[in-house]
């Protein structure tokens, strides 16, 4: 599956100047967060295919008003084609003003999530705002990933892990990763074009979009 991840960084290629060219063969589009709702509402009219989504420290407006036409995935597991989908949103929180969790509010989450995975079959690619920790993060409190994160790796051990938060600006901030438990770590910052092996045996029912809901919390529903 062809798979288009965006994060943090609007680019016009993707609303004003859209590239109908760099979006051939894309099934599915991934927000990694701090994106407005309406650059990805343009996003998902343009494309006309599938968008998921988790909320970005800085999304507390999808509260208010949560991207149309799009799904949150935030506390959920999903499913498109047969590939098998987990969603974490928010960063560590550092203030009050944001949309965060502590290290041990973001372990229990996960760690329920992770447990119903497991049940289910497990997971394809790993979808989170912020990096696992020690991996594409850095050293400042905002912008430390979650050491939780790798436990998921270490226990799921999905194809792709894909996250934002962190800017290529800040930095010599690494693009693409190998955790050790063999997953492929991406840093979506702006966007990239990623794929990952498409599901055996996907018959036509199996092209539903399913999303099952099992962490409660986050911005949306």
């Amino acid at each position: 599956m062809r798979i288009l991840a965006v994060s943090d960084v609007e680019e016009s290629w993707l609303t004003t100047h859209y590239d109908r060219d760099r979006m051939e063969g894309v099934e599915l589009i991934i927000s990694c967060g701090d994106l407005p709702a309406s650059y990805l509402e343009h996003i998902v009219t343009l494309a006309n295919i599938p968008l998921l989504y988790v909320a970005g420290n800085h999304d507390t407006a999808y509260a208010r008003h949560a991207p149309e036409g799009c799904v949150n995935i935030d506390g959920c597991i999903a499913r498109y084609r047969g590939v098998r989908f987990m969603g974490l949103g928010g960063s560590i929180r550092y203030n009050s003003r944001i949309y965060g969790y502590t290290e041990q509010e973001m372990r229990w989450r996960s760690t329920k999530l992770s447990l119903v995975a497991r049940m289910t079959g497990g997971i394809d690619v790993m979808v989170t705002h912020a990096p696992a920790r020690g991996y594409n993060d850095l050293p400042d409190l905002p912008h430390q990933g979650f050491e939780a994160f790798n436990t998921c790796l270490e226990v799921l051990k999905p194809h792709t892990m894909v996250h934002g938060h962190v800017h290529r600006e800040y930095g010599r901030i690494a693009r693409t990763g190998r955790h050790p438990s063999g997953t492929r770590i991406l840093n979506a910052c702006g966007s990239r074009i990623f794929e990952v092996p498409d599901a055996p045996g996907v018959e036509a029912a199996d092209c539903a979009l399913i999303v099952r809901r099992v962490a409660r919390g986050g911005l949306v529903g």
